[in-house]
């Protein structure tokens, strides 16, 4: 395969991606579209052996020029088969100067064994929690913190139960709980998305994403939204009641969710980590897999650094220390 930047609307970038064994929901054409916008196209880079989805960005101000993003979650070059780094580099470093690309932000997998050497700065930031989904089930139970257990416990007496739902039949009860987590958390108005992305979820990524609810009697307490790859669950979005914390919904929809996804023949599910180092988030991810901690990695770079630095002094140095690329 010659070297090639494609959109979603090509069906090589589909093609690919399906021949693929790990097939990851980040790398997917409709995945990534769903982050496109007025400034922001989806695109993917394509040759032998390589799959690198990622957005192509307007600069700010209207300034001429373009920067590259990776969509939300996990990404980077995959590779999908036999490649050789140095030609995929070189035929995409030409394409980029072509379009006026000034940086490049990535949010590595964090499966190493999966990307291609990078060319730039790679920098850890945060860890991760990923549980690994290969012990029998009484393993994995042991396995577990004792608070998880005794959550779990203490759930299953209160009369809660955890509802799989893979048609996103539910979606207005998890979007009522999505909704109330982020005023009570006061999140940013960055992190919300909106009914229609969630819409675009269950109606272009059919069969790439599950859906868990915690039911009290007949109302959803607790919902949780996961993206399914080919091995690899991946925790995504979700939320819970106030009034049913002392119920301990949380852990069980978890150990639902990893039941469900071992049944599903998947190898790992990925919890994420916390907002801040190890942070209460990162804390309570670990309790359901205290030696599962993975680096999480970014990588920057800077392909035009007069025209970076000329932004960078226009927008006023950047917003916070170790912010990329400084100008926005």
């Amino acid at each position: 395969m010659t070297f090639a930047v494609v959109t979603p609307d090509d069906e090589r970038w589909l093609v690919t991606w399906e021949a693929w064994p790990e097939r990851e929901v980040h790398a997917h054409p409709e995945y990534v579209r769903l982050y496109e916008d007025g400034e922001t196209r989806a695109l993917c880079a394509l040759a032998e052996g390589v799959l690198y989805p990622f957005l192509l960005r307007a600069l700010p101000g209207g300034a001429e020029g373009a920067d590259i993003i990776t969509p939300y979650g996990y990404g980077g070059a995959f590779r999908t088969g036999d490649a050789n780094a140095d030609d995929f580099w070189a035929g995409f470093d030409a394409w980029a100067v072509d379009q006026g690309v000034v940086a490049e932000f990535v949010r590595f997998s964090l499966f190493a064994d999966r990307l291609l050497p990078y060319p730039g700065k790679r920098e850890q930031r945060l860890v991760n929690v990923v549980r690994d989904l290969a012990p029998a089930e009484d393993e994995l139970w042991k396995d577990y913190e004792h608070k998880v257990r005794k959550n779990v416990n203490k759930a299953r007496r209160s009369g809660l139960r955890v509802e799989i739902d893979e048609a996103g039949a539910r979606l207005d009860d998890f979007l009522r709980l999505y909704e109330h987590t982020l005023s009570r958390r006061d999140v940013h108005e960055r992190y919300r998305f909106s009914r229609e992305y969630f819409e675009r979820i269950r109606d272009r990524l059919a069969g790439h994403f599950v859906y868990a609810h915690v039911l009290d009697g007949g109302r959803v307490v607790s919902s949780e939204l996961a993206l399914l790859s080919a091995t690899s669950v991946y925790s995504f979005l979700g939320g819970t009641h106030e009034a049913a914390f002392a119920h301990r919904p949380n852990d069980l929809l978890k150990v639902e969710l990893f039941r469900w996804s071992k049944a599903a023949g998947k190898r790992r599910f990925v919890l994420g980590g916390g907002f801040r180092g190890e942070d209460g988030i990162f804390r309570y991810k670990r309790s359901f897999s205290p030696h599962g901690a993975v680096p999480f990695e970014i990588g920057t770079r800077i392909l035009d650094r007069e025209a970076y630095e000329r932004l960078t002094e226009l927008a006023g140095g950047p917003r916070e220390p170790g912010f990329f690329p400084a100008y926005r």
